[in-house]
């Protein structure tokens, strides 16, 4: 089986003339965590978008286990195994924690839409989802409504709902935006441990996070490939440090 998990061949996409992605060849690694970074604007959910087939390419292909996708629909590239989260949190929260990782899990019993039988039937999937709140340390608040938990929380609830979805590779985007310092530190943790045996490509600003973790980083900027490498290599290179200039240059240079 080849080492390359995902790989894109000069994508393109345009909207009425502008370019939002411009002939990014893009190649990840499998059992790697790979990092999208890049100024606001640089394309980096766009590229997200195109790789889930929210978008459609306006030229280019899709490669996922040697197989081109680039015409598949969003749900048979998940049943394929790319599972992605969003920027904005996207639990249920008037359902319990235990629930929300089931309503994921439901997907592989077939009875996904059977909205009309008895939960009980479902009550076999309970244990599988207890080892994933556990696995993200959301097992002592299975029962909470997820409305409740942190924001942090609930972005380890997402992490489960996606592991439920038994990916081969997670599309984690912006996975620690708006959070403060200790949720940030955390959400890190997990990713780093949940990344064991499985491939991630994330989309991240924080580059303490990118630094801390990602095997490889990909930098966009306006829409094209700017730079790549490990973080040694990336946070040196001039081009980058001019696009992104200012405060984040300083971080770049910092961490």
């Amino acid at each position: 089986m080849s080492d390359i998990i995902l790989e894109t061949r000069e994508l393109v996409k345009e909207f009425r003339g502008f370019v939002a992605v411009n002939n990014v060849n893009l190649r990840v690694q499998r059992g790697h965590i790979h990092a999208l970074i890049g100024p606001n604007g640089a394309g980096k959910t766009t590229c997200f978008n195109l790789l889930t087939r929210f978008l459609p390419a306006t030229s280019g292909s899709i490669w996922f286990n040697s197989q081109n996708i680039s015409g598949d629909s969003p749900a048979v590239i998940a049943r394929k195994g790319i599972v992605r989260s969003f920027q904005i949190s996207a639990v249920f929260p008037n359902l319990t924690v235990m629930e929300n990782v089931r309503i994921a899990l439901q997907r592989g019993t077939g009875l996904s839409f059977h909205f009309w039988r008895s939960l009980r039937p479902l009550s076999k999937l309970d244990a599988r989802a207890m080892e994933l709140l556990d696995e993200v340390d959301l097992g002592s608040f299975a029962h909470e409504l997820a409305a409740n938990l942190s924001y942090g929380r609930k972005r380890a609830l997402e992490v489960a709902t996606t592991l439920a979805m038994e990916p081969e590779l997670m599309l984690l985007d912006e996975p620690t935006q708006g959070m403060g310092h200790e949720d940030v530190e955390k959400v890190t943790a997990l990713i780093k441990r949940v990344s064991e045996g499985r491939t991630i490509l994330m989309v991240e600003h924080n580059m303490k996070v990118v630094s801390s973790i990602a095997d490889k980083i990909t930098v966009l900027a306006r829409g094209a490939v700017l730079a790549e490498g490990d973080y040694a290599h990336v946070s040196k290179d001039p081009a980058v440090m001019q696009a992104y200039m200012g405060t984040v240059n300083e971080e770049l240079e910092g961490v």
